[in-house]
């Protein structure tokens, strides 16, 4: 078959049995597997479909520029699509996003802008907020906005859910998708469920991101929140493209996890793939006795691995992420091994001189600040004292009012390896809650000493 450009060439993408790494399931495990799109990315679909309906809307005219703040996929989709439309492109990444992403977002000709990841949403220099306040400068601009745009959901209900639908002859059971703007899984999962509602809908969710927990309590709580390693899945805000009540099950997985399963694939399946389709696999192995002999699971793929040669597929980097070494210690084996101490925290309208005693009296550098029952902020000696530097006064003032955000809280059997990824220049220690509800604090230093053990 002859096609007339390379955008007719999106979606109808195969999909693979998996053999080796899903041995241990029950049941028949399918991957959808996503690198076959021309930009070798699922992000294809919803790229070409949001742009064909800004066109048929108006909002992205002739000579136009497309600005969006992508973790790379999207971008490559959507600079795939303005190369053949001829429309320019301006993309904003996060940088833990991999190098190979960023050069292969400039091959297609775009600019590209990188932001810090560490931010909140709302602040000027998010990926979030710099694309939109360009989206009002650049002249003739259109920000897609994959998270909200409801375009996205669109593609893979006419798409991706009716080719799984045929490739399985209506048989499955069960689709497994790792979770970032939403639309993959919210529009697949609609077109499955609208087939067959018994059909199950799980979702892959990262340590550090906020879907599990919200899906389950309607609540975002900021102890959930905080930076992680996996691409391409998890958020720090709800996406208006996520469909919670379609999805029937999230599935948290570590970033260790995600890295090693992201290589297993490679080696045991054959099939070049990225971070989230480890993360996606991770998650699958962990749910693996919720699922019958008959069932029939299909997982999708995201991404190509080429965009990971640097990170995931470079043993220097794993190493130095500590995800080749294997301790089989928890976070709830160092607690033990400091006596099960809990952890003295302060309220926050405590005075800064009372905590200073506080500090000296327990021979602690850092501590949380709580407000009620609620871990609303932390500090540490070395932050206290310049703050007193420039501020005499400040002793008689409420620690709330200069502490720092919150520390992460863990799971009790988050292993060491994963801690140690979580330590940022700003947090050195993290809280965990033990089978009691009494919370503990792992320091860097904590988790330093057991690795060199």
């Amino acid at each position: 078959m002859v096609y007339n450009n390379i955008l007719e060439t999106v979606g109808n993408t195969p999909i693979v049995r998996l053999n080796s790494i899903t041995k241990d399931i029950k049941a028949t495990v399918y991957a959808k597997v996503e690198t076959f799109n021309p930009g070798h990315s699922i992000k294809d679909r919803m790229a070409l479909q949001m742009i064909e309906d800004a066109e048929k809307e108006g909002l992205l005219k002739p000579g136009g520029t497309i600005i969006e703040g992508t973790s790379g996929n999207t971008g490559m989709g959507l600079a795939m699509a303005a190369i053949i439309k001829g429309y320019k492109c301006i993309f904003v990444i996060p940088d833990k996003q991999s190098k190979e992403k960023i050069d292969a977002l400039k091959a297609f000709g775009a600019e590209v802008v990188v932001t810090p990841t560490a931010v909140e949403p709302e602040d000027p220099r998010s990926y979030y907020s710099v694309s939109t306040r360009l989206a009002k400068e650049v002249e003739g601009a259109w920000k897609p906005n994959q998270y909200d745009n409801l375009s996205n959901s669109k593609a893979h209900y006419k798409t991706t859910g009716p080719e799984i639908w045929e490739q399985t002859e209506g048989k499955i059971t069960h689709l497994v998708v790792g979770v970032g703007t939403g639309g993959t899984i919210s529009g697949t999962g609609k077109y499955l469920k609208e087939k067959n509602p018994n059909i199950k809908i799980w979702g892959i969710d990262s340590y550090g991101s906020l879907f599990k927990t919200y899906h389950e309590t309607g609540e975002i709580r900021d102890e959930d929140i905080y930076p992680y390693v996996t691409e391409g899945i998890g958020e720090d805000f709800v996406p208006k493209n996520v469909n919670f009540d379609i999805i029937d099950h999230f599935e948290k997985v570590t970033d260790r996890d995600a890295a090693i399963y992201t290589k297993e694939i490679v080696k045991q399946e054959g099939i070049w793939v990225g971070n989230s389709a480890g993360a996606a696999i991770g998650g699958l192995l962990q749910m693996k006795d919720k699922l019958k002999e008959d069932d029939v699971v299909v997982v999708i793929f995201h991404d190509h691995g080429t965009r990971y040669v640097g990170k995931f597929f470079n043993d220097d980097w794993m190493r130095k992420m500590g995800y080749f070494k294997t301790t089989d210690l928890k976070a709830s084996h160092l607690v033990e091994g400091k006596g099960m101490q809990v952890t003295v925290s302060v309220e926050h309208d405590t005075p800064v001189a009372k905590v200073i005693e506080l500090m000296e009296e327990h021979d602690i550098s850092q501590l949380p600040v709580k407000k009620g029952d609620e871990f609303i902020g932390s500090i540490d000696q070395l932050g206290l004292l310049n703050e007193i530097v420039r501020d005499k006064k400040l002793k008689e003032k409420e620690i709330g009012t200069i502490c720092r955000g919150p520390y992460p809280i863990i799971p009790w059997d988050m292993p060491i390896e994963e801690i140690s990824t979580i330590f940022t220049k700003i947090y050195r220690a993290v809280l965990t809650r033990d089978m009691l509800g009494d919370y503990h604090m792992i320091t860097k230093i904590d988790v330093l000493e057991a690795l060199a053990k």
